[in-house]
């Protein structure tokens, strides 16, 4: 047998094994469930995080950039009116590669701007979850007969819980 054979056999009998005692065990599964939701909560956290930092540094590098280009500009202008014409031609043209690179810098910001927007999107969605989650089971059953008497009412409170969710894993420290 080989050894990746072996490995795969072990972990499918550690999975059975497992999924047979949260089987048996219904409040060890929901502390695994709330593990889990706290694991990917602090990964969506670290990720928003490091997109921020990364979002800055190019934000820097454009403002860098957008001087340089200005300064360019200005040479250009210069030579032009100095009658250096075959230098303010060189000039333009790496005033104009310095425009291209501060294309793709924007397009990257962009890039940085929607993966953001995906992981606080993925950061609502589990804060809503974990809010439904917390709710005690008679408080899901007296939710539920709120919300077919008002389903814009239970929306609207999730949405409101997802919010000051957010806001608390906002604030620093």
């Amino acid at each position: 047998m080989a050894a990746a054979d072996w490995l795969e056999q072990l972990e499918a009998r550690l999975e059975r094994e497992l999924e047979a005692f949260l089987a048996a065990n219904p409040a060890q599964r929901t502390l695994l469930r709330e593990q889990e939701a706290r694991d990917r909560q602090a990964e969506l956290v670290g990720e928003r995080s490091r997109l921020q930092r990364q979002a800055e540094q190019e934000r820097q590098r454009l403002l860098a950039l957008a001087a340089e280009i200005r300064a360019w500009r200005q040479r250009v202008e210069r030579a032009r009116a100095a009658g250096a014409h075959e230098l303010a031609a060189r000039a333009e043209a790496h005033g104009a590669a310095l425009m291209e690179q501060g294309r793709r810098s924007w397009s990257q910001l962009a890039d940085l701007g929607q993966r953001f927007a995906a992981v606080e999107g993925a950061l609502r969605d589990l804060a809503t979850a974990q809010a439904a989650a917390a709710r005690p089971a008679a408080g899901a059953a007296a939710g539920a007969a709120v919300a077919a008497e008002d389903p814009d009412l239970e929306r609207a409170w999730a949405a409101f819980e997802a919010e000051q969710e957010l806001e608390r894993l906002r604030r620093p420290g």
